[in-house]
């Protein structure tokens, strides 16, 4: 057994290659591979009834002792896991050091097309190209997509997990499974002193040829194809710090079933009094996690709620609260404000705000040495991490809370009670387009998610 490795996981997907891939690791010397132990419908392989004593249904009620036992034999031993196999499993294989990680990667599309025609086949495996089996696939965009999105999810988890415990993996592409010396530098890597003289040849390639020869509509297929992203220059590179519950800020009715998220920099003053009007005693706020979740449970059909600011309010609120406070935190904010950031915020006030908003474009994105304050953080970012605790089933845009929080009483069985909104106070001359500019493209994430419209005349 290799000093650094005890067992391989064989990270892949339906139609990779997998099979080729760990029956060549097998013809190893010391190398034994047991196949999906941990895939939902069967134990090991499709023909298979166990693996080293345990069935599906021992498997199925806990898959600890089977990935033990994997560990216990002597020798490399592994398995392949897929994104769709036990996810009970999944974090112990990750953060186990001892058990080395392969990552067998094969381009989407191939791999939909050719599972798309496994399925209406029925053949899975081929030894003898006698025997194949032709077919043509149907393309189906949504099925597709929803596949490719599965797919890069569970690879973004597994590098992520990679990436946190400092560990690395071994890639490796369809392409490459039948390069001997690809395959003997994954034998060096798990520490296995055998070497191969040639790839196994048992298992054949199935369906071979171009991918639009496969499918009965290619030329719905290239349309769609087309308008993809397949190097996701449209995914935003997200340089804020992922936000926690903040369950103690949660504002729980006193009597009716609502409970709302307030957003740091949003109105929290409003919504608190909103609910304290409409119930006659002030919220419940500073509840721990042990504490919501009854109140939760004792109130079946709650509704949780969050008022949205408009990014521009929002950034100027911080902004006067920066110039408000006092303290180490607010003194090093301003200095660098006015060092690093050329905010002069003894000058024209308007002129100031701008130089905050520049600011805070390059806060968020990742170009600033001060830490994103929740007061001016995106919040999409606060409400993810809110969402952690309380999914916000009502995303309500300030404009136009008056109206939604009246339909949120009325569905309570509550009177509707007025709702006083924080009138915004710009400063008097501010370039509103120039300000609006910049505050879109540093919350742009916001403007997008939440429909906020630009008041400026851009």
């Amino acid at each position: 057994m290799s000093a650094r490795f005890r067992a391989f996981v064989l990270f892949a997907e339906m139609r990779t290659g997998s099979n080729h891939l760990e029956d060549s690791l097998g013809a190893l010397d010391g190398v034994e591979g047991f196949g999906e132990i941990f895939n939902p419908v069967f134990v090991g392989g499709p023909r298979k009834t166990e693996v080293l004593g345990f069935d599906i249904a021992a498997r199925s009620a806990d898959p600890f002792p089977l990935l033990q036992a994997v560990l216990d034999r002597p020798g490399m031993t592994g398995f392949r896991f897929f994104h769709d196999h036990d996810p009970r499993v999944l974090d112990a294989i990750l953060q186990d050091r001892g058990i080395a990680k392969i990552v067998l990667t094969r381009n989407p599309l191939d791999s939909y097309v050719s599972l798309a025609i496994a399925a209406e086949t029925g053949q899975w495996r081929l030894t003898n190209p006698k025997m194949a089996r032709t077919a043509r696939a149907r393309f189906d965009t949504a099925e597709f997509d929803a596949l490719v999105s599965r797919q890069r999810a569970f690879r973004d988890r597994l590098q992520r997990a990679l990436q946190v415990t400092g560990q690395g993996a071994f890639w490796i592409d369809y392409d490459q499974i039948g390069d001997v010396e690809v395959l003997n530098g994954l034998a060096a890597y798990l520490g296995v002193a055998a070497r191969l003289d040639a790839v196994p040849g048992r298992l054949k390639r199935q369906n071979p040829g171009p991918v639009e020869d496969k499918v009965e509509n290619p030329e719905e297929m290239r349309a769609h194809l087309a308008t993809l992203d397949p190097f996701l220059l449209e995914r935003a590179v997200h340089s804020e710090p992922v936000r926690g519950p903040a369950v103690p800020t949660l504002m729980a009715a006193a009597e009716s079933p609502l409970i709302a998220l307030p957003v740091p920099g949003g109105p929290t003053r409003p919504v608190r009094e909103w609910l304290t009007r409409m119930d006659g005693a002030a919220p419940t706020e500073g509840m721990t996690q042990r504490a919501l979740r009854p109140w939760m449970r004792d109130r079946p059909g709650f509704v949780s709620f969050a008022i949205l600011r408009h990014p521009l309010d929002r950034a100027h609120d911080a902004f006067v609260r920066v110039l408000a406070e006092r303290g180490p935190r607010a003194n090093t904010v301003r200095r660098k404000l006015a060092n690093q950031h050329g905010v002069d915020l003894d000058g024209d006030r308007g002129a100031a705000f701008v130089g905050f908003l520049r600011f805070l474009k390059a806060n968020l994105g990742g170009q600033s040495d001060l830490p994103v304050a929740p007061e001016w953080a995106t919040q999409s970012a606060l409400l993810a991490g809110m969402a952690q605790a309380v999914l916000p089933q009502r995303l309500i845009r300030e404009d136009m809370a008056g109206e939604e929080l009246d339909r949120l009483a009325r569905g309570a069985g509550r009177t509707p009670v007025p709702w006083s909104p924080e009138a915004p106070d710009l400063p008097a001359g501010l370039d509103l387009d120039a300000a609006e500019a910049i505050c879109a493209e540093a919350y742009r994430r916001d403007y997008l998610a939440f429909g906020f419209a630009r008041r400026g005349g851009a």
